[in-house]
């Protein structure tokens, strides 16, 4: 790769192959004047004193990202953004105008037309004459001789001259903005250079094999004749009795494949409450009839209401590092644990609830009861608590359907087991 000073390096080298092609092209004897070759800005070409000379100039007025080799390379730093671990390379496309000058008639015609010519038959900056240009013994003059270190002849592209259109309304932005008047020009591409930086990265040691070796083969290169990727994989979360929400103390079981090891274990995680929860699994509640790489049970812990995040963690056989499925997502909703199931109005028509949920709900939590179409917030607390008071003004004499909502997640209200599905008994009350 390159260096910093591989972009005066380009304009170096492309100078050195015009003057070069002057020479061989005899246009200094052509023209009756000696032609000289700068890389100046086009307001510096043009001396004070009026007197236009007979020159080509060179001149980088842009630099924009290559876009092949952009994202090319692995992320120069880590997950915590400390540590360096490559150093991609910066790769730019460097934008010329060759504009020609001349205080004769068509001198500048005939400069432009051979300069162009030149740079036609050097479509490619070859490394030979990128080192024999930007040798340390070269034409350079000495406040230049730094360039002979910017890496250019060494870099993995070569430099590549392409010609490119502008606009007369971009060579009329492009000379104002010089605060020049306009000469015979043509532009060209010169692409890519890569700069890279030095900066001291962290290297990994290298890999010894690929797993233990078993009969002279390496057991970490497994070819397995499936569809299925060979790691753990949950497809499934399913709660107990067919319902769309899990309760504390039911089953969750997973189902997918590759699910089979020892230490089998369910990990419930949920970013709001902070929680990272694992539960073994009871080995009593897996049937030995089923297989075991395609499901694992679990009773649900008691964590609070919300949606969680589930996955499998076992070690797998002829192994010994635990392995950990992907997510998948679960609804922990409340259970109610008593309640009335008759209540009377008061004088106003209103009665009061009181009832207890599992597990106990959190400050902040939005907690209301569903009678029948009517939802009714309940009364305000402070503290992590099961129980709950709700008052229904003007409530309607009959018996009625209820459930407990919190956080927008309900209490079972149907029996999913029976077919067809009926409302569950112990989910009604009455009011007299």
């Amino acid at each position: 790769m390159s260096n910093a000073l591989a972009i005066a390096g380009v304009t170096a080298v492309l100078r050195e192959v015009l003057g070069e092609g002057m020479i061989n092209q005899n246009v200094s004897g052509i023209l009756g004047s000696t032609v000289t070759i700068s890389a100046l800005p086009p307001d510096r070409v043009v001396p004070s004193n009026g007197t236009e000379p007979t020159q080509l100039n060179l001149f980088l007025h842009q630099i924009t990202f290559n876009s092949g080799w952009r994202n090319h390379g692995l992320p120069s730093r880590d997950g915590s953004g400390r540590h360096r671990l490559s150093n991609p390379p910066l790769a730019l496309d460097l934008h010329y105008l060759l504009s020609a000058y001349g205080a004769e008639e068509f001198h500048s015609e005939i400069l432009l037309g051979y300069g162009m010519q030149v740079l036609h038959d050097r479509p490619v900056l070859d490394r030979p004459m990128i080192a024999a240009v930007l040798s340390p013994s070269g034409s350079l003059p000495p406040a230049l001789r730094a360039l002979a270190d910017c890496g250019l002849a060494d870099q993995v592209e070569q430099i590549k001259l392409v010609p490119e259109v502008l606009s007369t309304e971009e060579m009329s932005k492009l000379w104002t903005a010089t605060q020049s008047h306009l000469r015979p020009s043509a532009a060209y591409l010169a692409t890519v250079v890569l700069i890279e930086s030095t900066q001291p990265v962290r290297a990994s040691l290298p890999v010894l094999s690929r797993g233990p070796v078993v009969d002279g083969r390496e057991s970490g290169v497994m070819v397995e004749p499936s569809l299925l990727p060979p790691f753990p994989t949950i497809e499934r979360v399913t709660p107990a009795d067919g319902q769309p929400t899990a309760t504390v103390g039911a089953m969750l079981e997973l189902t997918g494949h590759h699910l089979d090891g020892t230490d089998r274990a369910v990990v419930f995680s949920n970013v709001r409450f902070e929680i990272g929860q694992e539960v073994d699994e009871d080995e009593a509640l897996t049937s030995k009839e089923e297989n075991p790489a395609s499901g694992v049970r679990v009773p649900v812990p008691n964590l609070p209401v919300g949606v969680y995040q589930v996955a499998a963690r076992m070690v797998r056989p002829n192994e010994t590092e635990p392995h950990t499925s992907n997510q998948l997502a679960m609804t922990l909703g409340p259970k109610i644990t008593t309640h009335p199931t008759t209540v009377a109005r008061d004088g106003s028509g209103s009665v009061t609830i009181t009832l207890s949920c599992q597990p106990d709900v959190r400050p902040g939590q939005r907690v209301s009861l569903l009678l029948g179409t009517t939802e009714v917030a309940a009364q305000p607390w402070s503290t992590v608590t099961s129980t709950f008071t709700f008052v229904i003004e003007q409530a309607p004499v009959g018996t009625h359907l209820f459930r407990l909502r919190v956080d927008g997640i309900d209490s079972p209200l149907i029996d999913r087991q029976a077919v067809p599905p009926v409302f569950l008994t112990d989910a009604k009350i009455e009011i007299t």
